[in-house]
């Protein structure tokens, strides 16, 4: 399994003998709502986009997790799979092989020789306003049997529980709060929560910004707190075996497990 980040939400995935892209901003600013004075974010380094992608794999159809600009560059033939919401998003791009999970729902990815290489289970995720729930996923090597589980926000739904264990997650570490409005981005304890479920060998933070700026509005009341070290601290103190792996955008990391 090789992991890489590539800044805010996204990440190429390749496990399975399958190249996934999670929640692709790859191009262009990233605006919410065609509203730059409320929130903007630029990246700092142009990068290239990465290449012979199979799948397009989306949590949210938020402007952050299903980018229009970037899914707009991408080939349209590749397969996406999505939460109800992102796959109006592609759907309305063009996009030709969209298919849609429900939570509980699974996919199995196959080979050119129709056999599968990868299983992705949907998991209620992030709540967006009172009447959405967005996915959280639970990807499955169908060859060598390793997990990956990634929730982009820290909403974590107890169903997971009967997949344990599973070899890596991908979730906030740290906290993000909206001042007077409360957090968005739940990490620390959460996470915590869900090592304590999953029993993952690895946890790797994400929504951490990366090589990013941002301006706007909102900018100025969101506040963090906590650290990936006072996360390691808060793991060695219950002590809990997950190695806690800070990525580095855009380089590739390859994941070394202990497989039973």
């Amino acid at each position: 399994m090789y992991l890489t980040w590539l800044d805010s939400n996204s990440w190429l995935i390749e496990m399975g003998e399958t190249r996934i892209l999670l929640d692709p901003w790859l191009v262009d600013s990233l605006v919410f709502g065609k509203a730059p004075w409320f929130f903007k974010a630029e990246r700092n380094l142009q990068r290239q986009i990465p290449e012979n992608i199979d799948l397009i794999l989306l949590s949210q159809g938020l402007e952050d997790h299903a980018h229009p600009p970037t899914l707009a560059t991408l080939d349209r033939n590749i397969p996406v799979v999505a939460s109800p919401n992102a796959a109006k998003v592609v759907q309305k791009l063009g996009y030709t092989k969209v298919t849609t999970l429900a939570h509980g729902e699974t996919f199995n990815f196959s080979d050119q020789l129709g056999e599968n290489q990868l299983e992705i289970r949907a998991f209620p995720g992030s709540p967006i306003g009172p009447m959405l729930v967005e996915n959280g996923y639970l990807l499955r090597d169908l060859t060598n049997k390793t997990t990956l589980y990634y929730e982009p926000h820290g909403y974590h739904s107890p169903t997971l529980k009967e997949f344990a264990p599973v070899d890596v997650v991908i979730t906030p570490i740290v906290n993000l709060d909206i001042v007077f409005v409360g957090s968005f981005i739940k990490g620390m304890n959460n996470a915590l929560e869900v090592i304590e479920w999953l029993k993952p060998q690895i946890i790797m933070n994400t929504a951490a910004g990366g090589d990013i700026s941002f301006s706007g509005l909102l900018v100025s009341a969101l506040r963090g707190s906590g650290t990936v070290e006072d996360f390691r601290n808060l793991i060695a103190e219950k002590k809990l075996p997950t190695k806690v792996v800070e990525p580095q955008p855009w380089e590739r990391f390859e994941v070394d497990l202990a497989l039973a």
